[in-house]
Formats: C-alpha cells, structure tokens, sequence
C-alpha cells in the first residue's frame, strides 16, 4: 500500500501558509476605500478567521468551515454586497499580495492564483 498524496493544503505548508496569505490580504482590505465598506463588523478578525477557515477546507485541510458555518454557498453570502469589476480587482490585488508574501513553488502559487481569479470572478454581481 502507499500512502495517499499530500494535499495541496499540506504541500503549502498548512495553516501557516494559508494564514499568512490571508493576513496579508486583510492588512489591504482594512485600508481599502472599495472593499473595507463590504465589511460591517468594526473588528476584521472574525472575516479573518472565516476566510482562513474556507481555504484551508478548500485546499485540503480541516473542515472547521464547514462543521461551523455549513456549506460555503460563497455567492449568497456575498450576495447583499454589491461586488463590482473595481472590487473584484481591489480584491485580486490584496490576494496577489497576500500570495506575493509566502514562499510557493512557481506552480503552487499558479494553481492557488487561479483560484483565486476565478472565484473573484464569480462573485461579481453588480456591472
């Protein structure tokens, strides 16, 4: 028997890796005229935790997401924003810096910005 191929969350480093990208990423969004708006709460801490949650599941490691919010159901949770082309790319921009500061393989960090161009993407619902 072998064992089963490490997942992508373990390939990266865990939840090192993916709580560093985020913490990056919200470092932006705090400041961010588009974004901070999007974000009722006084204290981004909480969005902090629940984003590192979501991507940690996505990629492979613990399903803490999901045990405590249930399924993502992504476009409805963003759906009482109005995600616009300028706040997808603002987004994009703060996830690219958040990638930017972590140490992935050319292909590790190919694959999670693809992701995230593609999520970004469909979260647009307002032209």
């Amino acid at each position: 028997m072998t064992d089963p191929a490490p997942s992508f969350y373990d390939e990266i480093g865990g939840h090192a890796t993916i709580a560093k990208v985020v913490e990056v990423f919200y470092d932006g969004v705090a400041d961010d005229p588009v974004l901070r708006p999007m974000y009722p709460e006084e204290d981004l801490g909480p969005a902090r935790e629940r984003f590192t949650m979501f991507l940690e599941q996505y990629w492979g490691g613990p399903s803490t997401y999901s045990e405590q919010r249930g399924h993502p159901r992504l476009r409805m949770r963003h759906a009482p924003f109005e995600v616009t082309h300028a706040a997808k790319d603002a987004w994009l921009a703060h996830f690219r810096d958040g990638l930017d500061a972590v140490e992935l393989t050319p292909e590790q960090d190919q694959q999670f910005w693809a992701y995230a161009q593609h999520a970004a993407q469909f979260m647009v619902n307002t032209a």
